[in-house]
C-alpha cells in the first residue's frame, strides 16, 4: 500500500496548493476597494469544468495506483514471471507524447486565436492517440504469438488489464477529442473552443503521465523508489 500513500500525499499536497490560491483565509468584509483590485475575489475564477475534471483525475490516479500497489504485491510470489517489455511499447510511448505536444499545441493556438493551428492540433492529437492504440494492440499480438497469454502468468495478466484500462481512458479521451474537434469547426461555437481545447490537454497531459508510470512499473525501473517508500514508511 505504499505506493497508494504516496500517491495520495501527492494529490493532497497539490490539493492544499490549489486551496491556498483561492485565498480561503481571506476576510473580504474587512477589505475595500473593487474586486479587481483583489485578483481570484470574483466568482468563477476557475471554470467549474476544470474542477470536475480535476476531481475526475484524482479518482482515476487513485485508481491506476490501487493497481501499481496491487501489481508490486502480488510479485513477490514465487509463481511470478514478468514479461519482456516489448521495443512497440517504446514506439507507443514516443506516440503518446507527440500527441500531448500536439493538443499543447493546439491550446496555445486557441489563446492566440489561431484556429487554423487549432484545428491542425486537434487532429493531429487524435490520429496519434489512435495510432497509440493501434501500437497496443500490435503489443498485445506479439506477446500471444510469443506464448504469453493472459490466463498463463498472473504477471501477464497484470499486464493485459492495466494497459486495458489505460486504452479505455484514451478511447474515452478520443470521444472529447472528437467534440472538441467538432466545436473547432463551428465559428459560432468558438467562444467555447479553448476551455475546451485546455481540458483535453489536461487529460491528455495526465494520461501521458499515468503511461510513463506504468511504463516504469511493468519494466521494473520502479522497484527501487517503490523499495526506499517502504522504507520510509515502516
Amino acid at each position: 500500500m505504499s505506493i497508494v500513500l504516496v500517491f495520495l500525499a501527492v494529490v493532497a499536497a497539490i490539493a492544499a496548493w490549489w486551496l491556498s490560491q483561492q485565498r480561503l483565509m481571506a476576510k473580504p468584509w474587512l477589505e475595500q476597494g473593487s474586486t479587481a483590485a483583489f485578483p481570484r475575489t470574483e466568482s468563477g475564477s476557475m471554470p467549474a469544468a476544470k474542477i470536475g475534471l480535476g476531481v475526475f483525475l484524482a479518482v482515476v490516479g487513485c485508481l491506476f495506483a490501487l493497481f501499481a500497489s496491487a501489481y508490486f504485491m502480488r510479485m513477490g510470489f514465487p509463481d511470478w514471471r514478468a514479461l519482456p517489455v516489448p521495443p512497440t511499447l517504446w514506439l507507443n510511448t514516443g506516440i503518446l507524447v507527440l500527441s500531448s505536444v500536439a493538443l499543447q499545441c493546439a491550446v496555445f493556438a486557441a489563446r492566440n486565436g489561431q484556429f487554423d493551428m487549432v484545428r491542425l492540433g486537434l487532429v493531429t492529437g487524435g490520429l496519434t492517440a489512435l495510432a497509440f492504440l493501434a501500437g497496443q494492440l500490435v503489443v498485445w499480438r506479439q506477446l500471444v504469438a510469443e506464448g504469453y497469454f493472459l490466463s498463463s502468468n498472473p504477471a501477464n495478466s497484470f499486464f493485459y488489464l492495466i494497459t486495458a484500462m489505460h486504452g479505455l481512458h484514451i478511447l474515452g479521451g478520443l470521444v472529447a477529442l472528437g467534440r472538441t474537434t467538432a466545436i473547432a469547426w463551428r465559428p459560432e461555437q468558438r467562444d467555447r473552443l479553448t476551455l475546451s481545447v485546455e481540458l483535453c490537454a489536461i487529460y491528455w497531459h495526465f494520461l501521458l503521465l499515468v503511461w510513463l508510470a506504468i511504463f516504469a512499473v511493468l519494466a521494473g525501473w520502479a522497484a527501487g523508489f517503490i523499495e526506499i517508500c517502504r522504507q520510509l514508511l515502516t
